[in-house]
């Protein structure tokens, strides 16, 4: 499954959940239904994965990630007001630590599913690295 396609089924799932339950619950209850729906689409999907974060060669730290699908999309879950830029740095740094090469941020705290789609590498408008 493509990259855009495979975010594109993910972002719909996030849709769903959202929908379904609206804002007001804590992140860990957003967390376990959308790993619901995303492995009733088929897709595999992994809660609260550690991760190891390599610095020249060496594990200097572990974290968490909230998902992770087809061993490809890190998901980072917020249930905030408003999303912030230092939520989107933390998904690109998660990016980076792992080598995995896109990453999605979803904030189910407000009316309507705010999200936004993370790449290790910048890319422009067009969708391809500079």
């Amino acid at each position: 499954m493509e990259e855009q396609e495979l975010t594109e089924k993910i972002i719909g799932c996030a849709m769903k959940v959202h929908r379904t339950l609206g804002c007001g619950f804590l992140e860990s209850v957003y967390q376990k239904a959308l790993l619901r729906e995303l492995r009733k689409t088929g897709l595999q999907a992994d809660g609260q994965i550690p991760l190891k974060v390599m610095y020249d060669g060496e594990i200097v730290g572990d974290f968490f990630a909230d998902i992770v699908v087809e061993r490809k999309v890190i998901i980072e879950n917020k249930a905030v007001e408003s999303l912030c830029a230092a939520r989107e740095v933390q998904v690109v740094n998660y990016l980076t630590a792992t080598g995995l090469d896109v990453g999605l941020l979803f904030n189910f705290g407000g009316a309507k599913l705010e999200y936004k789609r993370k790449h290790r590498v910048y890319r422009t408008s067009s969708g391809s690295p500079p």
